[in-house]
């Protein structure tokens, strides 16, 4: 079987001793490719040097609404640059984020829309990161997708089904994570079983939300495919096409090989 770690923080502080081992245990678990996010512009640096490190690392930037009210004036112009580089996959991650009181939400807004023109003008897809702000983000995605299609996916999907309708509509792919494998977390588990085979990807947001057996540890690209054997039996079907499904989408969204 093959996987695909759709959004992972291999740059993380929690990587910088181990990283080519946590690298090389996903790929021992057949982990074909790995998305690594950034989420400021010196994060965005690092995860475009572990895309030279790393054949099966793959980069998307961008600047998390968490910290846009840190960035530099010339920090944006500075990741349309990025953009360029030639394993930039993806944009983001970006959206809003009402649960932390980082950043103005009118900032985060304004952000979240350059990255949504970035996506329409390159063609790449953008990465949602949703928290505490799903009726916002949704009508921000639907005034966009009136001027233009839309390409991206939900990460860390942990939404309601009113939501998972919304952007299933809008074109959007769903990414679920480990807290799918959580034991309350029953109505994630009834929501993601309603999401089409064709429109499901798989991630771990590594070094966070480790599936369980494994919360409350670090997470790595390689506990992908527990997240996935969940999925497989919410679906009542084999890890082979929850591996054949969610890796197929992976390539298509990010136009992988």
């Amino acid at each position: 079987m093959e996987w695909i770690d759709t959004h992972c923080h291999l740059d993380e502080d929690a990587f910088t001793q181990d990283c080519a081992d946590a690298v090389q245990r996903a790929v021992d678990a057949g982990v074909v490719a790995m998305v690594a996010i950034g989420i400021t512009l010196d994060s965005c640096r690092r995860v475009l040097e572990l895309t030279q490190r790393f054949p099966q690392v793959y980069a998307a930037v961008g600047l998390h609404p968490n910290y846009v009210s840190a960035a530099e004036p010339d920090d944006w112009k500075q990741i349309v640059e990025l953009v360029k580089s030639p394993k930039v996959i993806g944009l983001g991650e970006t959206g809003l984020d009402q649960y932390w009181d980082h950043s103005p939400l009118e900032l985060q807004v304004d952000y979240f829309d350059r990255h949504l023109e970035l996506s329409q003008q390159t063609g790449l897809p953008f990465i949602v990161h949703c928290r505490n702000a799903e009726e916002q983000v949704v009508t921000q995605l639907r005034r966009q997708a009136s001027r233009s299609p839309l390409n991206g996916v939900m990460h860390a999907f942990c939404g309601s089904a009113e939501t998972a309708a919304a952007c299933l509509e809008l074109g959007m792919y769903l990414s679920i994570g480990g807290m799918v494998t959580f034991k309350k977390n029953e109505t994630l588990r009834q929501v993601a079983a309603t999401i089409p085979l064709d429109r499901l990807l798989v991630e771990t947001d590594a070094p966070y939300l480790a599936p369980t057996p494994f919360r409350g540890k670090r997470n790595e690209p390689a506990h992908v495919r527990l997240t996935a054997a969940c999925l497989a039996e919410l679906y009542g079907v084999s890890k082979e096409e929850i591996a054949g499904a969610t890796t197929s989408n992976a390539r298509r969204l990010f136009r992988l090989p």
